[in-house]
C-alpha cells in the first residue's frame, strides 16, 4: 500500500466517522474532506472542483427543478388527490400509493417524489383515523425502490452512469435499469404492502396525523367560474369536492350580499362567493383542482388574473409596524402591492367579515397572496413579518399540460439519443420559464444545495481512489476472498458491502466509493463490469435499515414518530428479497 493510498483511506475513514457521528453536516464534512485531499496532494488542485461540472451532479440539480415544476403545474397534486380516499383498506392504500410514489420516483427525484405524496399520505391517515407510522414508512420505501427504474430516478443511478462512460466510454440509457430495477420495485412493493407494513411498531404515542403538527386554518374565499365544479354544482356536491380536500364550506355570497337559507340545495352559478375554511395547502389544492379562482380584492370580487407565479404567505403585524391601526384599504394593499388579503387571525380565531376594512392590531396574523415578484418590496413597505414556513407557491393548474408535455417530451429525447440527459432538462427548465410553469425567482430555491455540495466534493474524492490504485486494491481484496468460488458469489458479496456502507453512509457517498471498486473487481475477475456497476446501484440505493441512509428515511423520521430501531423491522426482510430478486436478474440481462 502507497502512501497516498494510505492518506486516502484514512481520510475517507474520517469523513465516514464524521458522517455518522452528524455533529456537522455531511456536505461540510464532504467539502472539507476534498480540501484536505488537496492540500495533501492527493487530488490534484486543477481538478478540486471538477465534481461540481461533472454531468451527474448537474443532472441532479436540474431534475429537482424541473420536479417543481410539475408539482407547481399541479399535475401531481391532481393525480395524488385521485387516489386518495379514507375508505380504503392499509393493505390497499399502501399498495395504491406504492405503485403511484414508485412510478413517479422513476421519472424525478425519489426525494422530492415522497415529498409530494407525503402530505397526501398524513391526510388520509387523519381521514381514517388510522397512525402515521402505518403508512409513511411504507411509502417512502417504495419511492426509494421505484427509484431504480431509470436513469434519472436516484443519483445512484446517475453515478453508475457516469463511471461507465469514463471506463466504457458510453454512459447507460434511460430505460437501460428497468429490467433489474423495474422487478426489484415489483418485488419489493409487494412485499412492502402484503406483509412490510405488519412488522412496523405500532407506537402507543403515535395518534392519526398527530406528526402533521397543528394547521391554521383561515376563512377565505373563492371565485367560482365558468369551469368551475363542472360535475358538482350544487352545493351539497360542491361540500363532497370539499372534503376531499379537508376544506369546509360555510358560505356564499351572490352580487355581494351573503345567500341564506339551506344551502346544500342551491346551484352555483358562475361570479359566486365561496366561503371556506381551510388552512391555506388545503385551499390551494381545492381551487387548483376544481377550477376555481382567488378574489381579486375588490369590493364585489371577480377571479383574479393570474400573470405570474404567486404564493400564499403568513404574515404577522408587529407593534412597530406602521400600518397597525389602519385598514388593508387604507394603505393600498391590492392597489400599491397587487396583492390581496385571504384570511385573517386574531387572538387565535379566524376572522370572517368584510376583511379589507377590518382595523388591523398588533398581533393579528394575515394570509395573502402575493405575486413572488413583489414579496419583498410588500413587506419592506408595510413592515409585516413573514412567518418561517408559512409560504405556499400557488399551484398554475392551467400550465399542468404544458409541464407534462414537456418533460415527457425531455423523457423520450434522452431516451432515443436525440439528446444527453442534462441538455433536456436543461431544455425543459427553460422552457418551464418562458411558459410560466416556474419563475426566475424561485428556480434556484428548488435545488438541494447540500446534496449538490456532497456530489461535487465526492466525485473527485471517488476517482482519486480509483486513479491511486485504492479501488483495485479493495477490488483485489474482493477477489481474493472469493477466489475458487463463481464470479456470482463476488457480486453478492460486492452488493453486501454497499448495502450495509449504504445503510449508515449517504447512499451518494457510498456509490462514488463502491462504484470504481466494482469496475476493478471485474477486471480481476476479467468479467464484463456491467453487473457489478448495475449491482452497486440496485445495493446504494436500498438502504431500508435506518434512518440515514437515505434522505427519505430522514423525512419520514418524525411525522411517523419512529425511533431509530423501527427500520430495520421491515428493511430488513426487504434487503434480502431485493437481493434475491436482483442478483439472478443481472446475471440474466447484463451477462458476465
Amino acid at each position: 500500500m502507497t502512501a497516498q493510498q494510505m492518506m486516502l483511506f484514512a481520510l475517507l475513514g474520517v469523513m465516514i466517522v464524521l458522517m455518522l457521528w452528524g455533529r456537522w453536516r455531511y456536505d461540510l464534512v464532504a467539502f472539507a474532506g476534498l480540501m484536505a485531499a488537496v492540500l495533501l496532494g492527493i487530488v490534484p488542485s486543477e481538478a478540486a472542483f471538477s465534481g461540481f461540472g461533472n454531468p451527474t451532479t448537474l443532472i441532479v440539480a436540474l431534475v429537482l427543478i424541473a420536479t417543481a415544476g410539475l408539482n407547481r403545474s399541479g399535475a401531481v397534486a391532481r393525480l395524488a388527490r385521485l387516489i386518495s380516499t379514507k375508505q380504503r383498506g392499509t393493505t390497499a392504500h399502501v399498495m395504491i400509493f406504492g405503485a403511484v410514489g414508485g412510478v413517479l420516483s422513476g421519472f424525478m427525484n425519489n426525494i422530492a417524489a415522497l415529498a409530494m405524496l407525503m402530505p397526501v399520505d398524513l391526510q388520509t391517515a387523519r381521514k381514517a383515523n388510522r397512525p402515521t407510522g402505518l403508512t409513511l414508512m411504507p411509502l417512502a420505501f417504495a419511492t426509494i425502490l421505484g427509484g431504480m427504474l431509470t436513469l434519472i430516478g436516484t443519483p445512484p443511478n446517475l453515478i453508475v452512469s457516469g463511471f461507465r462512460a469514463d471506463v466504457l466510454g458510453e454512459p447507460y440509457r434511460m430505460f437501460d435499469f428497468l429490467p433489474v430495477g423495474g422487478a426489484v420495485a415489483v418485488a419489493g412493493i409487494a412485499f412492502i404492502g402484503l406483509i412490510g407494513w405488519r412488522l412496523i411498531p405500532n407506537s402507543d404515542s403515535d395518534g392519526p396525523g398527530d406528526a402533521d403538527g397543528p394547521q391554521r386554518r383561515y376563512v377565505a374565499t373563492l371565485v367560482v367560474t365558468e369551469a368551475s365544479l363542472t360535475a358538482a354544482r350544487l352545493i351539497a356536491d360542491a361540500r363532497t369536492e370539499a372534503r376531499k380536500a379537508a376544506v369546509r364550506i360555510v358560505g356564499l355570497r351572490r352580487h355581494g350580499q351573503d345567500v341564506s337559507g339551506n344551502l346544500d340545495e342551491v346551484m352555483l352559478e358562475d361570479g359566486d362567493v365561496m366561503v371556506l375554511r381551510a388552512d391555506p395547502q388545503a385551499l390551494d389544492e381545492f381551487r387548483s383542482t376544481n377550477d376555481l379562482a382567488f378574489p381579486d380584492g375588490k369590493m364585489e370580487p371577480r377571479a383574479r388574473k393570474d400573470s405570474e407565479g404567486q404564493q400564499l404567505i403568513e404574515c404577522l403585524v408587529p407593534a412597530a409596524s406602521g400600518i397597525a391601526g389602519r385598514s388593508v384599504q387604507s394603505f393600498g394593499l391590492t392597489n400599491r402591492h397587487d396583492s390581496i388579503m385571504i384570511g385573517m387571525r386574531r387572538n387565535g380565531l379566524a376572522q370572517r367579515r368584510d376583511l379589507s376594512r377590518q382595523t388591523l392590531r398588533s398581533g393579528d396574523m394575515l394570509l395573502l397572496l402575493v405575486p413572488e415578484s413583489r414579496i419583498e418590496d410588500m413587506l419592506a413597505a408595510t413592515g409585516l413579518l413573514r412567518i418561517d414556513g408559512g409560504s405556499l407557491s400557488v399551484q398554475r393548474e392551467r400550465h399542468m399540460r404544458a409541464a407534462i408535455g414537456l418533460f415527457a417530451l425531455a423523457v423520450v429525447a434522452a431516451s432515443f439519443g436525440v439528446t444527453t440527459m442534462p441538455i433536456a432538462l436543461g431544455c425543459v427548465i427553460i422552457a418551464y420559464t418562458l411558459f410560466g410553469v416556474l419563475s426566475v425567482h424561485e428556480l434556484y430555491d428548488h435545488v438541494d444545495w447540500p446534496v449538490i455540495v456532497l456530489l461535487g466534493s465526492m466525485i473527485p474524492l471517488g476517482l482519486a481512489l480509483d486513479q491511486t490504485g485504492g479501488s483495485a486494491l479493495i477490488a483485489k481484496g474482493l477477489a481474493n476472498l472469493t477466489q475458487g468460488y463463481p464470479a456470482w458469489i463476488a457480486l453478492v458479496l460486492l452488493m453486501a458491502s454497499t448495502m450495509m456502507l449504504s445503510d449508515v453512509l449517504n447512499n451518494n457517498a457510498t456509490t462514488i466509493i463502491a462504484a470504481p471498486v466494482s469496475i476493478r473487481l471485474a477486471e480481476q475477475l476479467g468479467v464484463q463490469p456491467d453487473a457489478f456497476l448495475m449491482g452497486v446501484a440496485v445495493a446504494a440505493s436500498c438502504a431500508f435499515l435506518t434512518p440515514i441512509g437515505h434522505q427519505n428515511n430522514t423525512l419520514i423520521l418524525g411525522p411517523g414518530n419512529y425511533r431509530f430501531g423501527d427500520y430495520w423491522r421491515m428493511g430488513l426482510p426487504l434487503e434480502v428479497i431485493v437481493m434475491a430478486v436482483s442478483v439472478p436478474l443481472l446475471l440474466i440481462v447484463w451477462p458476465l
